[in-house]
């Protein structure tokens, strides 16, 4: 996960609007026009680690804010400047682990203004992965602080949900489609707050190698010893990466995942669900053909972690991102 404190950058251009086109030039179409009037109450803002399908972000008029990503003396933008297929073709030959940063205070502040100023926008809610492993919620609470001065009549919420990835984006796409139902920053705050204790990651790769060397194994780093021939099981906790197991195989991995889902909901039970992976797309089939077996999937989507995810990942990556889905 991207780093927090000191290695957070913080920007804060003269042009707000050049800032806010420059940190999404890489997503152009896939957020609605700055120019335009807002389309709901409620404006949502997340980050580019919530990996996100572009189709999700473009129909829930979701406004994305990239990480960056230290390689070497290059800085890059999340999604921005290096994409995932380039990235991950990369990153197994690196001699050294690229280093990733939240956006800065100013990248945030940028956007609130741009919505409010634009868009008149008077209602933002602003939702980040966990604050243990990075420093966006900081950043953008920081930025929340500062707007109550610059744009006093803009009301932000900013959410930390103490999780990762598509359990992060989960949370951003249902706020969004409740943003766009027409609810209150306060119900659409409550929905995200609503999915944080039940919504939850399980992945495998070959091995934990990248976690390990970006210092974000967490309570993980007792599977580090006995990795020659397993598959290791991971999740969160409160923010905060945990073993769940280990297989001797990514099959039978892929089994216990179902297996724990099931184990949580019931047999059959109804769930929404991401596929998620880093460059193993033919992977998370596999695990769905497991999963649909066992639940119910009243959604289900693939998503691609995005680069500043996978730095800590590594090419290979395969899990799930699922929460609960109430009986009717």
């Amino acid at each position: 996960m991207p780093a927090r404190g000191s290695v957070t950058i913080s920007l804060l251009p003269a042009s707000a609007e050049w800032a806010y086109n420059h940190a999404h030039a890489g997503w152009a179409g896939s957020i609605p026009p700055m120019r335009e009037e807002a389309l709901t109450n409620v404006a949502v803002v997340s980050d580019s680690c919530a990996s996100i399908p572009e189709t999700l972000l473009r129909s829930l008029h979701i406004h994305p804010v990239a990480y960056y990503i230290h390689r070497g003396r290059e800085v890059l933008r999340d999604l921005v400047t290096i994409q995932r297929d380039d990235f991950l073709a990369w990153l197994p030959t690196a001699k050294e682990l690229p280093t990733t940063a939240s956006p800065g205070p100013g990248d945030y502040l940028t956007v609130y203004k741009e919505l409010s100023e634009a868009s008149g926008v008077r209602e933002i809610v602003s939702i980040h992965m966990t604050s243990v492993g990075s420093g966006a919620y900081q950043a953008a609470k920081a930025a929340q602080s500062i707007a109550q001065e610059e744009i006093p009549g803009v009301q932000i919420e900013v959410i930390d949900t103490r999780n990762v990835s598509m359990c992060h984006g989960w949370m951003v796409i249902e706020a969004a489609r409740s943003a766009l139902t027409g609810a209150s920053l306060a119900q659409v705050a409550a929905t995200v707050r609503r999915m944080i204790p039940v919504t939850r990651m399980i992945q495998t790769a070959d091995t934990l190698r990248y976690l390990y060397m970006g210092g974000r194994i967490g309570k993980a780093k007792r599977l580090i010893g006995s990795l020659l021939n397993i598959k290791p099981l991971i999740g969160m906790e409160d923010g905060v990466i945990v073993p769940l197991g280990v297989a001797r195989s990514r099959n039978r991995a892929y089994q216990l995942m179902a297996e724990a889902i099931e184990s949580a909901v019931g047999r059959m039970g109804k769930i929404k669900i991401a596929y998620v992976h880093a460059g193993a797309r033919e992977e998370v089939e596999k695990i769905k053909a497991y999963v649909e077996e066992r639940l119910t999937c009243i959604e289900s989507l693939v998503a691609e972690l995005s680069p500043a995810l996978a730095v800590h990942t590594g090419p290979g990556t395969a899990g799930v991102c699922y929460f609960p889905v109430e009986a009717g």
